[in-house]
């Protein structure tokens, strides 16, 4: 499939679109924000959804979020093209996007990056079909097996026992997994971590095509590879075949809307289909702006956006190892293989010499000082730095940890060692998921096999799912989990004190 660089969008000769300048010139250019601008001039007469009427019908609502926002929340019109059939200024967003990220095509999805995740996996795997994953993935990904029942093949991570997080994929074990799977149709590879842990993706792409095999990238936490400089390899440069990119993490755009990539090998016409499966046909002309303007400024301004990005967090990586005990991780872990790359726009923070729980540290920077960051869980912190802060905040953070440090610290004895647990694995996630099934209390499911998800969110990587065997490990570690203040969510019971299992198991 040739790469689509739209007539629309920006008519060059080739050598023209090679060049930088010109490229840069056509991302000058955000037509759903001009087709919405045109919209607003016009004296339409709404007969038509949604119902609030331009925020006439809805007083309270327009006062919260404003005129303006309630002005362009409109729905698909011959002016503003349709999403599930673009023709006009969607399309040509599309087009921009796609050239932006150097992709073969891109789509705007506005139910969130699940929803990419979800399609491109949708878009390559049916009933039956083995694919290749770390089992450390987004919850997202384990659904989209639970809707086509595709059977996975779990890589287990290694773990980095100091600072009890789960690494990349290794080179050999995923040639191992092939070897032994040479039917599998697909590989997929989360890229970075929540944490920042990058693959060796190049060449796992070039292995996974050596077998005739897709890649799939859930690049959720890696937009900004593309337009930043010196950071990780992106999926499409990489020569992967789809990558969901999550705009609305450091992208800038509004939540829930994000690109899902595809390469020169993809049939965009049947991802189109697969998509129109499951998003929504009244896209949001808000999400849909969002990531036409973000795109726009990723496109002009994003090398110097993470060039800044890059040195607030350094310097905050700096400042924080010197208060002692706590650890803000980077580059020096590479090793080549199961982290061979690292992301260091990520400010990622291990807690476990301050005798206290990421998700304690956590809740302490929320509750007593008025800092929200990313997550918590056993031993690690997230702090998400874009564009948006400043030296000023990142004193903020750096001062109430420094606190935390004086005022909690204790004995680390008795505290979990790592976050991840090696599943069993007994049935399909889709087997596991509409099974016949009974609820047990949580100390009762040992032994059995679990009929739905258990996870601390976020970040939203299972700790249970469908199929996999109940152990007592896991057990103690859900509930050390709830001892500590995670926020547990999948299970049907909300208080997480029972499962649902697959009866007679």
């Amino acid at each position: 499939m040739s790469k689509l660089i739209g007539d629309a969008a920006c008519a060059k000769s080739e050598g023209e679109k090679n060049n930088e300048t010109d490229r840069l010139s056509c991302q000058t250019e955000a037509p759903i924000l001009e087709a919405l601008e045109e919209f607003k001039q016009m004296r339409l007469v709404p007969f038509d959804v949604p119902g609030h009427k331009r925020g006439k019908g809805n007083k309270e609502l327009t006062e919260f979020l404003g005129e303006k926002c309630l002005t362009v929340d409109v729905n698909s019109m011959k002016q503003l093209d349709n999403l599930c059939h673009p023709i006009s200024c969607i399309k040509a967003g599309e087009e921009l996007a796609a050239m932006a990220f150097g992709a073969a095509h891109a789509f705007f999805m506005v139910n969130g990056t699940t929803s990419a995740v979800q399609a491109m996996i949708l878009s390559v795997c049916k009933r039956g079909d083995k694919i290749i994953l770390p089992r450390n993935v987004h919850r997202s990904v384990i659904n989209a097996l639970v809707l086509c029942g595709a059977i996975p093949v779990y890589i287990n991570p290694q773990i980095n026992e100091r600072l009890g997080i789960a690494l990349g994929m290794k080179l050999s074990e995923v040639e191992e997994a092939i070897n032994a799977n040479p039917d599998a149709v697909a590989v997929l590879v989360n890229n970075p971590t929540y944490y920042g842990i990058c693959s060796n993706l190049k060449a796992i792409t070039q292995l996974a095509h050596a077998h005739n095999m897709f890649m799939l990238v859930d690049e959720a936490h890696g937009t900004h590879f593309y337009f930043g400089e010196n950071l990780p390899i992106d999926a499409m440069t990489a020569g992967a075949d789809f990558s969901s990119a999550s705009m609305h993490k450091s992208g800038g755009s509004l939540t829930q809307s994000s690109f899902l990539l595809c390469g020169a090998n993809v049939n965009a016409k049947h991802v189109r289909q697969v998509i129109n499966l499951t998003q929504t046909t009244s896209g949001s002309y808000l999400l849909l702006s969002s990531l036409d303007i973000s795109r726009r400024n990723l496109a002009l301004h994003g090398k110097q956006i993470f060039h800044d990005v890059e040195n607030l967090v350094e310097y905050a990586r700096k400042e924080i190892n010197h208060i002692g005990d706590y650890y803000a991780y980077s580059k020096e872990l590479i090793n080549g293989d199961s982290i061979y790359d690292f992301d260091v726009t990520k400010l990622s923070i291990n807690t476990l010499d301050v005798g206290l729980a990421g998700i304690e540290v956590y809740a302490l920077l929320r509750d007593e000082y008025d800092i929200q960051i990313e997550f918590g869980d056993i031993g690690n912190i997230l702090a998400y730095v874009s564009v948006g802060d400043s030296y000023k905040n990142i004193e903020r953070l750096i001062g109430a940890l420094s606190e935390i440090r004086r005022l909690y610290k204790k004995s680390r004895v008795g505290m979990l060692r790592h976050e991840y647990i090696t599943p069993q694995v007994v049935t399909t996630p889709q087997e596991g998921f509409y099974s016949e099934k009974m609820s047990l209390p949580l100390e009762e499911s040992v032994g059995h096999i679990c009929a739905e998800f258990v996870m601390c969110y976020p970040p939203g990587i299972p700790i249970l799912a469908p199929g996999e065997a109940i152990t007592k490990e896991i057990i103690e570690y859900i509930k050390y989990a709830k001892d500590k203040g995670c926020s547990m969510t999948g299970p049907e019971d909300m208080e997480i004190n029972r499962l649902n299992v697959l009866r007679g198991d």
